[in-house]
């Protein structure tokens, strides 16, 4: 890179049928302002929240953790899309994104033994994982989970394909993401530590792809190979998980998507630099921990890494590794993050009190810095953060931008 050359990390580029105009990326959020009864967003309040951080034209923007149905999770802290009511209301968020010039993908998920059983139980769905074993810290009376059977992993194959129609189709995001890490459903088949399957779904390195490869590929031939994603963390210990030796395990998994399905719209990976307990934390990896024989399975198709980045290691790793880079607690509190990194303007610290509450405070309320508004003569932070009946906030549509990086 030449000292006048932009840095990689704001240059362009296409994740299937999304142009980005840079790579800084708002990571999936888990962020609890839901109605615990419709499992809908709050709105207006999430729409504002996704729609101050898509203020970058060009943005991708990674929606929070997102159930497919009551059936396979049951948490009142998490939205879904399995109803007509969940599609009106993610239609108005994936609107409002495109209004602002920027992109949004879904991600998909499922908790499996990470699940609630109570909840599930309240409305007689049955609590399963790819085996009986309990989490290590759950109360002793809670059940243990019950092992999958063939016609439940056939009905999470439909449930996860329904919901990805009804995301791009009905409520047009312009795509989706599995969440295949952290220690859901998806995490758990493919470990060793909690998939102990005797049959075609367990057993070795290739029986435990075999149901998130089936999943894959019912959500390509549902929307589309380029409007497809897969997130994963091989080295998160979150859920129980944690495997002796990784790598084998998740380079065979990537090989397969890589092979098969060699027009994804992107590979995301969280780093082991991340720690799932201390979100402020930089982690230092153990030897041998490292994504970069992912990375090489994957070239030179799109790489999304996420892990307690700083300005500088996004800069570095972005120009020697062309990946994006996934930002989650410092885009809470710095809506206006792409603009910030790319002329250096200092972050503001996140409250992570207000991380998982239900207010608009630490959600909403974080101002754009003084040089983004100075963009449009005569705004001010007052412009986007209007207090609103009921403590939420809006954004006036008024408030756009065109010249932002």
């Amino acid at each position: 890179m030449s000292p006048t050359e932009a840095p990689k990390l704001f240059k362009p580029i296409d994740l299937g049928k999304v142009h980005l105009r840079h790579r800084v990326v708002l990571a999936p959020l888990t962020r609890f302002r839901v109605h615990p009864e419709t499992r809908t967003p709050v709105l207006p309040l999430v729409k504002t929240y996704y729609s101050q951080r898509a203020s970058i034209p060009g943005t991708l923007i990674i929606t929070e953790a997102t159930t497919v149905s009551r059936e396979a999770g049951d948490d009142e802290f998490f939205p879904g899309m399995w109803s007509d009511e969940h599609v009106k209301a993610w239609k108005e968020i994936v609107d409002v994104i495109h209004e602002k010039g920027s992109f949004v993908f879904a991600q998909l998920w499922a908790p499996g033994r990470m699940a609630k059983p109570q909840a599930l139980a309240k409305y007689g769905y049955r609590y399963v994982a790819p085996s009986p074993i309990p989490l290590a810290h759950r109360p002793l009376e809670d059940p243990a989970p019950q092992e999958m059977t063939r016609e439940d992993i056939n009905n999470y194959v439909q449930m996860f394909a329904n919901a990805a129609k009804r995301a791009v189709y009905e409520a047009g995001f312009d795509g989706v993401e599995i969440h295949c890490a952290n220690g859901y459903l998806f995490d758990q088949f493919l470990r060793d530590v909690s998939n102990q399957r005797t049959d075609e779904y367990g057993g070795s390195i290739e029986r435990r792809c075999k149901f998130p490869l089936e999943v894959v590929n019912a959500l390509v031939e549902a929307v589309g190979e380029d409007r497809m994603a897969v997130r994963l963390s091989p080295w998160n210990t979150n859920g129980d998980m944690g495997m002796e030796a990784p790598v084998p395990q998740f380079a065979r998994f990537i090989t397969q998507l890589a092979s098969s399905y060699p027009k994804l719209a992107y590979l995301h990976m969280i780093e082991p630099t991340h720690d799932p307990n201390d979100h402020f934390a930089f982690r230092v990896p153990l030897e041998g921990e490292s994504n970069d024989p992912f990375r090489k399975i994957w070239a030179p198709r799109p790489f999304i890494s996420c892990g307690c980045y700083s300005r500088s290691r996004a800069i570095r790793t972005a120009e020697e590794k062309g990946d994006l880079i996934a930002f989650g607690q410092t885009f809470i509190s710095n809506p206006d993050l792409p603009f910030r990194l790319k002329h250096d303007i200092p972050l503001q610290h996140g409250d992570a009190e207000t991380f998982y509450s239900h207010e608009s405070k630490g959600y909403i309320d974080y101002p754009f810095s003084d040089e983004f508004l100075a963009l449009k003569p005569g705004s001010t932070n007052s412009d986007v953060l209007i207090p609103c009946p009921g403590g939420t906030h809006s954004v006036p549509p008024s408030f756009r931008r065109k010249a932002y990086l």
